[in-house]
């Protein structure tokens, strides 16, 4: 059977086996409606803004919390951005908080609350991509529209063996992806695919026996399945150093201020640091601390990794008279308020491993 054979005879095959099934045994997620059934999309939208980059796991609380504060987009357009971005706080990859507003209040007023239906009008939107608006237009809407995230991308790879590497292979599995996609309940076929790639078709140690595409999967043919999606070698994330600096006053409020609307870990909170590059220089930390006081250095360290660099700050903390002022484009935080900020886990970090040092202090 040449190549084109065996694309048809699979595009022929998959979305029944998927489909079947996803019907036995697709996940129960809070936001995904019951095979067949018709989905808000309102809900999905939400859930595909959280779970850009992010686990199911850590999505689950937040898209609860969300729900309970904003059910519906009209709800959410209407709130503040910075209660959103505080909402969104642990959650990572901030631009989506941002967007998220941003793209609710464009719903609110320009589609008099309605999400459009078309791909091609959902891509207009703040913060759709391809991957988003094609999941939308599918699950919410049952248009057919190609649903390729990472997920779908190993699955495809695995059945076909496609052996370019990523990221070059994408355009590849997209193709091979739209030969798979049915008309006939797209979004329903879409979850299968990803619940398959979650559950069945994991990156390690896939499971061929449980899997309803086994029988005309040319990656477990092969052998080798989970070699599949092949990836050209990554290459060493740039290290970055900084310090943030701890600074209290004797009532337990704490110094801090918003970053940038643009940018990395735009507009949420953070407290008052150095700029991180890779040439810090330790010795000069203390030139950049926001203002006059006794600084000591603790002993702890935060690291972080972002998308493109791994980040490691040194710790300042200080206390300073109730009276103090704070520094242009500062603010105190009251003791009692300070877990409500928006602060990135970067920053988290920072706060437990000062408040870890005070709670030492005070026990001595």
């Amino acid at each position: 059977m040449d190549d084109m054979a065996s694309d048809a005879l699979t595009a022929q095959s998959a979305a029944p086996a998927a489909l079947a099934w996803y019907d036995r045994y697709g996940r129960a997620l809070p936001w995904r409606a019951a095979p067949g059934a018709t989905a808000d999309p309102y809900v999905v939208w939400l859930s595909e803004m959280m779970l850009q980059q992010t686990t199911v796991a850590a999505v689950k609380p937040y898209f609860a919390d969300f729900l309970r504060r904003w059910p519906d987009v009209r709800h959410l357009a209407q709130a503040p951005v910075e209660e959103v971005m505080r909402a969104w706080a642990g959650l990572g990859y901030y631009s989506r908080a941002r967007n998220l507003h941003a793209c609710a209040r464009i719903v609110a007023d320009a589609f008099d609350g309605v999400f459009p239906a078309a791909e091609e009008e959902l891509r207009k939107l703040p913060g759709l991509g391809p991957y988003t608006a094609a999941a939308i237009a599918a699950i919410a809407f049952g248009r057919r529209a190609v649903v390729v995230d990472g997920n779908v991308e190993r699955v495809v790879a695995r059945l076909f063996a496609i052996a370019t590497p990523l990221p070059t292979a994408k355009a590849e599995i997209r193709e091979k992806a739209g030969l798979l996609t049915p008309e006939r309940r797209p979004g329903d076929y879409a979850q299968a695919i990803m619940d398959l790639g979650a559950t069945i078709c994991t990156p390690r140690r896939p499971a061929c026996a449980l899997c309803p595409l086994a029988a005309f999967c040319a990656g477990r043919v092969s052998g080798e399945p989970a070699r599949f999606p092949v990836k050209a070698a990554k290459r060493e994330r740039p290290r970055w150093r900084g310090a943030a600096f701890f600074v209290r006053r004797g009532d337990g409020a704490t110094l801090i201020r918003t970053r940038p609307p643009k940018g990395l870990l735009g507009g949420m909170a953070e407290f008052p640091s150095t700029a991180w590059s890779a040439d810090f220089d330790a010795d000069s930390a203390l030139l950049e601390a926001p203002m006059p006081a006794r600084y000591e250095k603790l002993d702890a360290v935060v690291e972080q990794i972002f998308t493109h660099f791994a980040l490691r700050l040194d710790i300042y903390a200080a206390e300073v008279p109730n009276a103090s002022a704070p520094p242009a484009g500062c603010r105190w935080v009251p003791a009692d308020a300070l877990a409500k900020e928006a602060l990135p886990s970067v920053m988290r970090k920072v706060a437990a491993a000062a408040m870890s040092r005070e709670q030492r202090g005070r026990g001595s």
